[in-house]
């Protein structure tokens, strides 16, 4: 296939790219400067993007964001929201308006959409949230409908907290009470569940691509620490996490989505990854 991909040199990006290069996809990248051979330019706060550019895709993978902030005010949720209705709405819109369509748009959104539900599990047809973090993410799948009306497949992937070199550094204890399930996925598993999506054409609308195996906080911080060999970092209390996080603490740690990737398992996804001690170990480079 050849492939846009917007966000290409960002965690989950920085992945991507050469795992697709390397099944033999034709990768290009959508980037903010000037550019290259491969490249495509656009400008979302501008309105901007190469129309002609976007002529002759087979798939287009957005996963392109603006770093979060550490704490959410008014203004820093305003540029959150803003940013995500401006990426997708541009880029739906402008593909919609290709005489080439693509036949696919892979759209990154995330877990953040589903409310706090203790125990039960979720899947893609589960109720989505109120609060700020599921209007950002609901608004954001939204705003993909220009392309879902022309005629493009559009999946939304709804990305759960990602497993990589850098997330593995982090000497993470228990947070909060610890018994929030915490939904997750490998970085490296992530690409290969985005090449299935682009290829499979029975795969629409919102996918969890996140591991069948969620696991409670505490036992995640316990795994993770005992796998890498060291000592687990200090408990954390909601009370402090609220004080130093405020609102985005409640939304993204204290809270528990036991979520399951019913439409992966259903098309036929195999795991490469399921357990999460399997994932860490890749991820580190620990062979065992």
């Amino acid at each position: 296939m050849k492939i846009l991909l917007a966000g290409a040199s960002g965690m989950i990006g920085s992945a991507v790219t050469p795992y697709l290069t390397s099944q033999g996809h034709e990768v290009h990248r959508l980037i903010r400067r000037q550019p290259g051979a491969g490249e495509i330019y656009w400008d979302p706060e501008a309105g901007q993007i190469d129309n002609f550019g976007l002529e002759g895709f087979d798939g287009v993978v957005h996963l392109a964001s603006m770093p979060w902030p550490m704490r959410w005010t008014t203004k820093t949720k305003e540029l959150i929201y803003n940013n995500r209705i401006s990426t997708n709405s541009l880029l739906a819109k402008a593909l919609a308006g290709c005489q080439r369509k693509p036949e696919v748009l892979v759209c990154a959104s995330g877990m953040g959409i589903y409310p706090d539900s203790g125990d039960q599990v979720l899947t893609e047809d589960s109720p989505v949230g109120t609060d700020f973090l599921a209007h950002f993410q609901c608004d954001g799948e939204a705003a993909t409908k220009p392309a879902t009306a022309a005629g493009i497949r559009v999946v939304n992937l709804r990305i759960p907290g990602v497993l990589s070199g850098e997330s593995l550094k982090r000497n993470m204890g228990r947070m909060g009470s610890g018994h929030q399930w915490t939904s997750w996925i490998s970085r490296d598993e992530l690409a290969h569940i985005i090449e299935h999506v682009l290829m499979k054409d029975s795969l629409r609308g919102p996918v969890n691509p996140v591991s069948p195996n969620p696991v409670p906080n505490a036992e995640f911080s316990a795994t993770l620490s005992s796998l890498l060999g060291r000592k687990p970092g200090l408990p954390m209390p909601a009370f402090l996490l609220r004080l130093i996080l405020g609102e985005m603490a409640e939304a993204l740690i204290l809270a528990s989505r036991r979520i399951v990737p019913a439409r992966l398992l259903t098309e036929g996804y195999s795991f490469l990854f399921p357990n999460l001690e399997d994932a860490i170990y890749h991820e580190a480079g620990i062979t065992v």
